[in-house]
């Protein structure tokens, strides 16, 4: 895909999801719309995958640290067609394999994954792995700015640049919210990126919403070779969506009736807009 094509996949996904957590009842909103730019990028332009072989031995791996936000990870997934569109009406519900966490029972998924803070260690792992076994698969690991306060998150990117993982790309949704509020004021993190850059990471600032920063950042990976690149996605929580941006009470909040109608109709004006401006480009 192209970038303009990304952007509107984007669109399409953030409707996908919103109509799925207000079907189930449940979910979590705001995360998801914040890391729905990051990952449409991965999974349509970046990654090299194949649906059709989710077990494919040299396949790029994808590791949700912050799992609780796997609403646009499984409508990514149904989209590509790992499993089909129709079971993400089963979402959160009894006896399906779409809970509210990844879960490596759906193909495309590499781990079991929510408990915060043991996302990288897992990324850390399979790309030394890699490194050993002489493959050439990379692993990217998303991860929430409010799991950078847990101490495993540090314990695996000093091992990450220790061992010269330059085929591992950590993202951190940095959207400054957490489920108690500012992850500021709950554990100041700032200056971040000169965190990870002291432990031996190659960093990156950019807008996480932007899909032409994200995919230009992307494609020069590996930019430091014998380093691993952490992205600094700088996302706005509820992303896409006028009355949820910035809001922590859509940390997991279920949209209303009126809500979803709104939100739906925000969005397609987006891609009407995004149309248009490709017409005049043209």
């Amino acid at each position: 895909m192209n970038n303009t094509e990304l952007k509107a996949k984007a669109i399409q996904i953030r409707m996908d999801l919103l109509r799925m957590i207000h079907g189930a009842k449940t979910g979590h909103t705001g995360g998801s719309l914040s890391n729905t730019d990051i990952l449409t990028a991965l999974y349509y332009r970046i990654m090299n995958i194949d649906p059709a072989r989710p077990k494919w031995e040299d396949r790029d791996r994808f590791i949700a640290s912050k799992g609780h936000s796997v609403e646009s990870l499984w409508c990514i997934l149904a989209d590509l067609g790992f499993f089909s569109k129709e079971e993400l009406a089963t979402f959160s519900q009894f006896g399906t394999r779409l809970i509210g966490h990844p879960n490596n029972k759906v193909p495309g998924i590499e781990m079991n994954t929510g408990a915060l803070g043991h996302g990288l260690a897992i990324s850390v792992g399979m790309a030394l792995a890699a490194k050993r076994d002489g493959k050439a698969y990379r692993v990217f690991c998303l991860m929430g700015d409010g799991e950078q306060a847990e101490g495993s998150v540090w314990e695996a990117a000093m091992a990450g640049a220790h061992y010269g993982l330059d085929n591992l790309v950590g993202f951190v949704d940095r959207n400054r919210l957490q489920i108690s509020g500012s992850t500021e004021e709950v554990m100041g993190l700032d200056p971040l990126d000169e965190k990870w850059a002291a432990f031996g990471w190659n960093v990156v600032s950019l807008d996480g919403n932007d899909i032409d920063a994200l995919v230009a950042a992307l494609e020069r990976v590996p930019a430091a070779i014998g380093k691993p690149t952490l992205i600094m996605a700088n996302t706005v929580k509820g992303k896409g969506i006028s009355f949820a941006e910035n809001i922590p009470h859509w940390h997991h909040h279920v949209p209303s009736d009126e809500e979803l109608a709104r939100a739906l109709t925000e969005l397609k004006e987006a891609a009407e807009r995004l149309a248009r401006l490709e017409g005049q480009v043209r």
